[in-house]
This record gives structure tokens, C-alpha cells and sequence, in this order.
């Protein structure tokens, strides 16, 4: 995602700042873990959409294949989508497996890439250098963070960290999700048919569809994922077994729940894996844990409502932000811990307050989530999405919901808090290798004949 809009950005930016029709050529050069695991993770595909003007959030998924197809047959390609010129993958699209990070780039992350464009006589007309930092967030190469907060809007609540957010929280007397919802009132602001707090619950709400519906087309669709490992989605058949044990009438099981989180989490991460529209929560490779517990409350949750859906979202999103201030949600800065690890912390949170718990259940249920998932590489097979990912975002979510009901359960307080384990992930990340962290170098990667 973050490549695909890094492409996408420079090739519209070329537009905008009248240089489309000087470009001749682009040329995309990836470094570290872009180039070490990018065919596995589709890179090279994103990279073309983008560079064709396509985002994320809006491109017809059922049009990706086409899109990529058609640009490698006639090699050429409509940049921003207007812009017709010859594109040949094997000269413009480059990876530099055994360089880390972009030459000369002032930011250090594993995840660089640089576009440059040529006119017709090979001068550069212009370049730009882009990391992908995780869950589609993309920097440009020597952007100040804090010059580029200065033109944010104000939120009521600001927080930077969990014992902020509590004593803020607290002096206000909100709940987590209702110190988020009037922050994001505020960033929103209102228009002549919705107030704020409608355009907001009305986003969530599109969110959850969008994670809904891939959850059912993950379970209805069987087949190969593509790649080259041959694994078979297991959503489906999961699905399939637990129905026929239904309508058998064996509903003896109380662990039964706990499969169908199983089949939600995997249904979600067989999309990402097939190339599906997905919501990054907080990556793509984390994207089944979050929806997966958000169901797991719908279904099995005795109670459960359009509200407490709306609680978890913003909780959730609470948390989350506290790991992409002071940490980091990218495998390939800190390992797997940053991605299934960081979901799993939120949907504990998010579910704890979906079940009506208190500010600090919830800032306990977070803490556990990611407590036990400290240390995890990320060394997927292929550098492919697949293997051990897949399984990974169920056990992520089983996790989830077993830390919030640990936390649900304590009435005391607890020795570690949210910060201080987001701390202790961001220095373990730092201290692991490079070797298990998105690069396919060690791990299962390396210790697994693929075939």
C-alpha cells in the first residue's frame, strides 16, 4: 500500500506541477526490505497502479489484474493517468537487494524507494525519495515531522502517550472512546448535513463494512493464493466444517467461538494475500486480527451493538496512534511484534471497551496483548504474506480476546503499563536483527524448502 501511494503521489505531483508532459521515463529504484521481500509482498504490482494513478482506498480490486497485465504486455503505461510512455520492468523498476537504504537519503527505514523522472534527452526532471513506514503511512525523504504537524488542526485532547491519555481521560471524565470521538470531531469539523459526530460514527461505520465484507468474500472463496508456495485458503473449508457441526446439532463446544475468530482472521488475511481490498489495521499483514475480534463481539457477545462497535473502532484507534508515536508499525523496523503484535494490542483495547470496560481494563487489556507478543520476527516464507502470516493474525486474535478477558477479570492494578511494554517493543525491534525483520534472510524463510 505505502509504495502504491508513493507512486501514486509523485506521478499526480509531476501533474500538478506542470512536469507530466516533460516525462520521458520513470524509473523506480527499491531498497532494504522493499527489494528483499517486494515481489512476495506485490510490490512490483502497487508500484505500477500507483505510477498509473491509482490509490488504495479507490481502485477497483477487480481491475488490479488487468491494470498490471496490459501495462507489462504493451509496456507502456498512462503516468497519473494521462501521460502515455514506454515502461519496461526490467530497466525501470529496480531491486537493490544488497543496498539497505536509498543513497544519499537523509531518512534511515528499511522501507525506501526512489522515483525519478527523465525527459527525452535523460535529464532528470525530477526525483523524490519515499519510505514506507507501515499500515500505507508513507514519508518523504527529509520531511520534519514537526514543521509538518504545524499545519494539523488542534484536537481538544491531545495525547502522546498511555498515562496521558488516562489522566486526560480522567480529568474530563470521558472514556477513551469518547476523548477520541471529540478529537475527531474536531479534525473534521462540520458541513450542512451531518454534524461532526455523524461524519464520524458514518466513517467507522464504513470502515466496519469494508472489513465485513471482506471477512464473507474471504470465507466464500476457495482456490490456490498466488505466489508460487500453492496454499490453499483454509477460510472456506474452516467455515464449511464448523456449519456442518451446527446443523448437526454438536454445539457442546464452548471453545467453538474461538474457531469461527479463527476462520474471520484468516478469511481477511487470504484476501491480503490474494491482492483484495483490505483496511490496514494497522498493516496489511496484521489487517485479520482487528476485524476478526470486531465480528468475534457481534456474534458471540451477548449484547452487542452498532455503539459498542463504535467504541472498539476508537479505542482501538487510540491505541494504535500510541504505537506509531513512540514505536513503530513496521515489520521492517521492528519485526512481526510491530504489526500482529501492535493489532493485537488494539483489538484487546477496542474489545474491553466494547464490553463496557473501564479506562484502565482497557489500557490493561492493551498492555497484555502486546506483553506476549514481544520478540516476534518477521521472516515470512517467499516473502510472500502467506506463511507463517496468516496463521499468525488468528493467534494474534485469539490472544486479543484472552487478554481482555484477563483484564476484564483483575481488579487490581498491574506492574506493567501500556507505555512502558511500547517502550520495551520499540527497543526490541532496534536491538533484533535485520535479518528477521521483513527481509526473508532467517526464520522460517530460510529453514523452509519453498515448494
Amino acid at each position: 500500500m505505502g509504495p502504491m501511494r508513493a507512486a501514486c503521489r509523485f506521478a499526480h505531483e509531476l501533474d500538478t506541477r506542470d512536469l507530466l508532459e516533460r516525462a520521458a521515463r520513470v524509473q523506480v529504484d527499491l531498497y532494504g526490505s522493499l527489494a528483499l521481500t517486494g515481489m512476495g509482498h506485490a510490490t512490483d504490482r502497487a508500484v505500477l497502479l500507483g505510477l498509473a494513478g491509482n490509490e488504495p482506498s479507490t481502485i477497483d480490486p477487480s481491475a488490479i489484474d488487468a491494470t498490471v497485465a496490459a501495462i507489462r504486455r504493451e509496456r507502456r503505461m498512462k503516468l497519473a493517468g494521462k501521460r502515455e510512455l514506454e515502461f519496461d520492468e526490467a530497466r525501470d523498476l529496480l531491486f537493490h537487494r544488497d543496498i539497505m537504504f536509498p543513497p544519499g537519503a537523509k531518512t534511515q527505514h528499511p522501507n525506501g524507494l526512489r522515483l525519478t523522472a527523465y525527459d527525452a534527452a535523460g535529464r532528470t526532471v525530477d526525483q523524490c525519495t519515499f519510505f514506507s513506514v507501515g499500515g500505507g503511512f508513507i514519508v518523504e525523504d527529509g520531511t520534519d515531522a514537526q514543521t509538518a504537524a504545524k499545519g494539523e488542526k488542534q484536537v481538544p485532547h491531545p495525547f502522546h502517550s498511555a498515562a496521558e491519555l488516562l489522566a486526560t481521560a480522567h480529568e474530563n471524565g470521558l472514556t477513551i472512546a469518547e476523548l477520541m470521538m471529540a478529537n475527531e470531531c474536531a479534525l473534521l469539523g462540520g458541513n450542512d448535513e451531518a454534524t461532526p459526530a455523524e461524519q464520524v460514527s458514518a466513517g467507522i461505520d464504513r470502515i466496519w463494512a469494508t472489513m465485513s465484507e471482506c471477512i464473507d468474500r474471504g470465507v466464500a472463496t476457495e482456490g490456490i493464493l498466488p505466489g508460487g508456495l500453492n496454499v490453499r485458503r483454509r477460510a472456506h473449508r474452516l467455515a464449511e466444517r464448523l456449519r456442518e457441526k451446527e446443523a448437526a446439532g454438536k454445539k457442546g463446544d464452548p471453545l467453538a467461538p474461538l474457531d469461527w475468530l479463527t476462520v474471520y482472521a484468516m478469511a481477511v488475511n487470504e484476501e491480503n494475500a490474494a491482492g483484495g481490498r483490505v483496511v490496514t489495521a494497522p498493516t496489511n499483514g496484521a489487517a485479520g486480527v482487528v476485524p476478526a475480534v470486531a465480528r468475534y463481539y457481534e456474534h458471540f457477545i451477548e449484547g452487542a451493538d452498532r455503539d459498542g462497535l463504535r467504541r472498539f473502532f476508537l479505542t482501538s484507534a487510540a491505541i494504535g496512534i500510541l504505537y506509531k508515536e513512540n514505536a513503530s508499525i513496521s515489520g521492517a523496523e521492528v519485526g512481526c511484534q510491530g504489526e500482529v503484535g501492535v493489532a493485537c494490542s488494539m483489538a484487546a483495547g477496542g474489545l474491553a471497551a466494547a464490553l463496557g470496560g473501564t479506562n484502565g481494563q482497557i489500557e490493561h487489556a492493551a498492555e497484555i496483548g502486546m506483553e506476549h507478543n514481544l520478540g516476534m520476527t518477521c521472516d515470512p516464507i517467499g516473502g510472500l504474506v502467506q506463511i507463517p502470516c496468516i496463521e499468525r493474525n488468528a493467534m494474534g486474535a485469539a490472544k486479543a480476546v484472552h487478554a481482555t478477558r484477563i483484564a476484564m477479570n483483575e481488579t487490581e492494578e498491574h506492574k506493567v503499563s501500556l507505555d512502558q511494554v511500547i517502550r520495551t517493543m520499540y527497543l526490541t525491534g532496534l536491538d533484533m536483527q535485520s535479518r528477521y525483520k521483513e527481509t526473508s534472510l532467517a526464520g522460517l524463510a530460510l529453514n523452509v524448502i519453498e515448494c
